[in-house]
C-alpha cells in the first residue's frame, strides 16, 4: 500500500524574475560598426590577458594614468627633440618650421603657428615609418588635432584620426581615435591599405564610442579597447574585430 500523501501547506509560489545580463551586453550599439558597403562589422568581447600580450608601436601613446602624467605630454617640444636626434639628416627643426627631405621630391616645409585663437597650428615630429616609408607627425591645433604621413620618397601627405599601426605582414594598418567625453576629435576607426607603397583609405567610420590601442591579433583581427559614455562617465571593455575580409 501507497503511504497517504500529507496535505502541503498553502504558500504562494512567486515566479522568479527573468535574468538580468550585465549591462555591457544590453548596449547591442556598442556590438556592430557602421555598415560597411555590402556587410556588418561584428564586435565581440575579448579576455584583456590577450590583449596585454600583443605588442603597440612606441609612437601610439597609452592613456595618461594621472592628471599630472597628462599635462606631461603637453610639452610634445621636449619630446620631439628626442625624436629628432634620432631622425637623421633628411628630419630636422629650424624654430618653428620642421624640414622633411623627401628622396624625390623637393623638401616639405612646416611651420607652427602659436597665435591664441582658431590659426593656432604646431607639427609635432613623432618617427620615422620604415615599414611603410612615411614619416609620422602629431598635429596640434587650438582644440584638438589629427596625425600626418609624410612620404619619405615623394612627399605626398596624408592625414589620419590617429597614428597607425600596421598589420604584421605590412598590407594593411589601422587607426583607432577615442575622445567620447570631450569631443574635440572625431572618434572611430580607419582601415588603409599599402599597395606597392602607396597609402589608400579602404573605409573610415565615426563612431559614438571610442577606439584605443588597437592590437593586431592576426593580420586580419585587432584587439582593441573600447571607450563609451555611460551614465556620466567613460566606461571601456576590450574587443574583437574583424576588419580585413
Amino acid at each position: 500500500m501507497q503511504p497517504a500523501e500529507k496535505p502541503r501547506p498553502n504558500i504562494a509560489v512567486l515566479p522568479l524574475p527573468p535574468p538580468k545580463p550585465p549591462r555591457i551586453y544590453r548596449l547591442e550599439s556598442l556590438d556592430t560598426l557602421v555598415q560597411v558597403p555590402g556587410r556588418v562589422l561584428r564586435i565581440y568581447p575579448a579576455a584583456r590577458p590577450v590583449y596585454e600580450r600583443l605588442s603597440s608601436p612606441a609612437w601610439v601613446a597609452a592613456k595618461p594614468a594621472s592628471a599630472e602624467e597628462e599635462d606631461s605630454f603637453l610639452d610634445f617640444a621636449a619630446e620631439e627633440r628626442r625624436h629628432l636626434a634620432k631622425a637623421g639628416p633628411r628630419a630636422l627643426r629650424t624654430g618653428r618650421v620642421l624640414h622633411l627631405r623627401p628622396t624625390a621630391a623637393p623638401e616639405v616645409r612646416l611651420t607652427n603657428n602659436p597665435a591664441e585663437d582658431e590659426h593656432n597650428i604646431a607639427y609635432e615630429y613623432l618617427a620615422a615609418l620604415p615599414e611603410i616609408r612615411q614619416w609620422l607627425l602629431s598635429v596640434h591645433l587650438y582644440e584638438g588635432g589629427y596625425y600626418l604621413l609624410i612620404d619619405q620618397r615623394t612627399g605626398k601627405r596624408t592625414q589620419l584620426m590617429a597614428p597607425p599601426v600596421i598589420a604584421p605582414d605590412g598590407r594593411h594598418f589601422v587607426c583607432g581615435n577615442s575622445d567620447v567625453l570631450a569631443r574635440f576629435e572625431p572618434s572611430g576607426l580607419q582601415l588603409w591599405s599599402l599597395d606597392e607603397g602607396a597609402v589608400r583609405l579602404l573605409w573610415e567610420r565615426q563612431t559614438e564610442w571610442g577606439c584605443t590601442q588597437p592590437r593586431w591579433l592576426d593580420n586580419k583581427t585587432i584587439l582593441f579597447e573600447q571607450d563609451f559614455f555611460e551614465k556620466g562617465d567613460v566606461d571601456t571593455r576590450v574587443v574583437r574585430l574583424k576588419v580585413v575580409p
